[in-house]
């Protein structure tokens, strides 16, 4: 089968985010910030064009309710947030207080405190503990990897059909053949391909980013 991709150097990725919704001046703060406070746990941080997207990918599917398993300093959540409608809802979840005290001041700042909840634990627990019905139109998983195929049949019955479930850090290591986090992304990859309730694509944007409709 013929290849057709785009290699990405600094220069194109660039103007690749200087032209897909760059952040503005409050998500440019949560980056400067979210570099000097965490350090070598910057990189949990999404990128600005995958923001830009998710954004996008939010309010092209008319998402009301939302699910973000791992929140960190809080830009994707923001990214959600300002898609739903103003009685829209996010429910973040994420066991670091550290870093989701950060979230929740620029929640604030984003005037979007009103669209968004913050469950402070264990993924997981969390979502077990919801109600089993189809009540989320996006959800979005960052949270432990070796947890996400658990995270995504937890989350896949309480998902409406249509909606969408967005896995980030899907190709983390799937270049290395040997390594223990290469065959989990692997297989995770491989099971939610063969997943007959879903669609699915991985796109190579930013670290891999899997996209699974619901059927």
């Amino acid at each position: 089968m013929r290849r057709k991709y785009r290699a990405l150097n600094d220069a194109v990725y660039d103007h690749m985010t200087a032209v897909s919704m760059p952040p503005d001046e409050l998500l440019s703060e949560l980056i400067a910030e979210t570099d000097e406070l965490t350090k070598d746990w910057a990189g949990m941080q999404i990128s600005p064009a995958q923001g830009s997207f998710m954004y996008l990918l939010t309010r092209l599917i008319g998402a009301r309710t939302a699910l973000e398993l791992g929140t960190f300093t809080g830009y994707s959540s923001i990214c959600i947030a300002r898609a739903l409608p103003p009685d829209g809802k996010l429910i973040c979840c994420d066991d670091s207080p550290e870093w989701t005290c950060v979230a929740e001041r620029y929640w604030c700042r984003a005037g979007l405190s009103d669209r968004i909840e913050l469950r402070q634990g264990e993924a997981l627990p969390i979502v077990r503990a919801m109600p089993k019905q189809e009540q989320f139109d996006l959800a979005f998983l960052d949270a432990d990897k070796s947890s996400n195929w658990l995270y995504y049949e937890e989350v896949l019955p309480r998902l409406r059909p249509g909606g969408l479930i967005l896995i980030d850090n899907a190709l983390s290591g799937v270049d290395s053949q040997d390594s223990e986090r290469s065959q989990r992304a692997r297989e995770l990859n491989e099971r939610i391909s063969a997943d007959q309730r879903t669609d699915s694509v991985l796109l190579p944007i930013s670290d891999g980013l899997t996209f699974a409709l619901k059927r």
